[in-house]
């Protein structure tokens, strides 16, 4: 099946309406690819989040020629957390499907950090 209605459905989530600029947000980090927001809902003392501009709905729909850029997301997540000032560390999450607590259905990485983070996470 191909992903173009899914997609077109998925330009439809509140990141798709951040990356439209439809709706503000706190944007800290944008390139060709990716934009990174702090969350409106922060469960640390940094809680920034990095989306993919393409639309992905969750990573267990990433597709084979999604491989450069879920790397890039990755490294823009370090980027983001090293400009945050999380030397000390951090989390990065990704919540995949509703058992695993994701509520927008648009592929998206949590950064978390700013305190000591607890195992397991719950």
């Amino acid at each position: 099946m191909t992903n173009n209605k899914l997609h077109m459905t998925n330009q439809d989530t509140i990141f798709g309406k951040i990356i439209r600029r439809e709706i503000p947000a706190n944007i800290v980090y944008e390139d060709d690819l990716a934009l990174a927001f702090t969350d409106v809902n922060p469960q640390a003392p940094v809680h920034i989040l990095v989306i993919p501009k393409k639309p992905i709905p969750k990573l267990a729909e990433a597709e084979p020629e999604d491989q450069a850029l879920l790397g890039h997301l990755l490294l823009t997540a370090q980027k983001v957390a090293e400009q945050a000032g999380l030397a000390n560390g951090y989390r990065v999450v990704i919540n995949t499907g509703d058992d695993g607590g994701q509520t927008v259905y648009h592929l998206h990485l949590h950064i978390l950090g700013g305190r000591p983070m607890a195992w397991p996470p719950g």
